[in-house]
């Protein structure tokens, strides 16, 4: 075993409440720390409540996190999570025994804690991976603790009871594997078939969807919902067009043109800029980054699709999408203002005709009546 005491000291906190009670901190930051992340589960109002129980009560989970063919990114992304904050993840909700970037250990004592954690956690430890694996050359294109990083994956997947893919690079390739792809870069679901694994792609992931993936596990003491490409349903269910703020203008046919041109002043919309908000799904939109306070579009940027399969191959970056096949009979961008302005026209002239109709059906009988009336009364005078 490691003599590592601060390691066997967390070992012996059983509960994510345990946890922050030896920290210091109060029941009601506890509380409010479990309606934040209720809240961005979308859990409801009984969702703080199931939090707070699951953190009193299932033990921490160990996590071992690896890291493959990648920059790091991811790391930089979650150590700036502020719902929780990074510390409460690492010393209070989950059991980090492993991860060589923020890690205090090195050499052979880092190394001996995964044989520890495969050994005393058999089929109970998550698997989280930061980048992907490089195949060609056997592997020596990507070195971990002396040999090839492919080897220390089988080795740690094996008993995992989960992986998590942070990152587009550990879960579809990324960068490293655009064509030719000469190190034959290799996302983790390729590689690993008898273990649950979960994508969270993004370039990198948002620090809240990777903290707010690590709680549903350990909520509900499930895997959440994927879709087909093995993501989170709830944060990966939506296209980011579908929340982005600028989407009343994609809707009225007001499009950037240029870089810095009146409509860039006036925050139009970017899809001709070669924004790929709308085949992208992501949360962006609605989460943000950096504590909420922005995301690239918002920024003038228009969006890459770095969550998507193959964006890397989808190049050149902010040149105009030509087509638009998720909209139906909306084809291009020219079309839709058009088409949405005629659509209103349409509307308009179709409500306005339906009214002239509803106005004389009604008032034909009211002037016979009151022509009526007046032959009748007439008629009462004479008599």
């Amino acid at each position: 075993m490691t003599d590592d005491p601060n390691l066997q000291a967390s070992r012996l906190i059983k509960t994510t409440a345990d946890a922050m009670a030896t920290r210091g901190i109060s029941r009601r930051d506890f509380l409010g720390f479990c309606s934040i992340m209720a809240t961005m589960m979308g859990l409801g109002p009984m969702g703080s409540s199931m939090v707070a129980e699951a953190m009193e009560t299932k033990p921490r989970i160990p996590v071992l996190w690896l890291h493959g063919h990648e920059c790091t990114c991811c790391s930089e992304s979650f150590i700036r999570s502020s719902h929780p904050q990074v510390s409460d993840i690492v010393l209070s909700m989950i059991s980090l025994d492993y991860d060589d970037t923020i890690m205090a250990a090195s050499g052979e004592q880092a190394e001996s804690i995964v044989d520890e954690i495969i050994r005393d956690y058999k089929g109970s430890y998550i698997l989280a991976v930061e980048g992907n694996v490089p195949l060609a050359h056997d592997g020596w294109n990507c070195i971990v603790g002396g040999r090839p990083f492919h080897k220390r994956l089988i080795e740690t997947a094996r008993d995992a009871r989960a992986i998590i893919s942070w990152g587009t690079c550990a879960s579809f390739g990324c960068v490293q594997a655009a064509k030719p792809n000469p190190s034959q870069a290799t996302p983790i679901y390729k590689l690993v078939d008898h273990v649950p694994v979960i994508n969270v792609p993004g370039c990198p992931p948002i620090a809240e969807v990777m903290t707010g993936i690590l709680t549903y596990i350990l909520t509900f003491d499930r895997m959440p919902d994927l879709d087909a490409k093995l993501r989170p349903k709830m944060f990966y269910g939506q296209r980011i067009h579908d929340k982005c703020y600028r989407r009343a203008h994609f809707d009225a046919g007001q499009f950037v043109e240029s870089w810095d041109d009146e409509g860039a002043r006036l925050g139009y919309c970017l899809y001709k800029m070669g924004c790929r908000g709308p085949t992208t799904y992501n949360a962006c939109s609605s989460i943000g980054w950096n504590d909420g306070v922005s995301f690239p579009i918002k920024s003038g940027a228009p969006c890459i699709g770095c969550s998507e399969d193959g964006f890397w191959d989808r190049g050149p970056f902010y040149e105009r999408l030509p087509h638009l096949h998720q909209f139906g009979i909306e084809s291009t961008a020219d079309k839709i203002g058009l088409g949405a302005a005629a659509g209103l026209g349409t509307l308009i002239a179709g409500h306005a005709a339906v009214s002239a109709i509803h106005s004389l059906t009604h008032k034909e009988p009211a002037e016979k009546d009151s022509a009526k009336k007046s032959q009748d009364s007439e008629t009462e005078d004479k008599s």
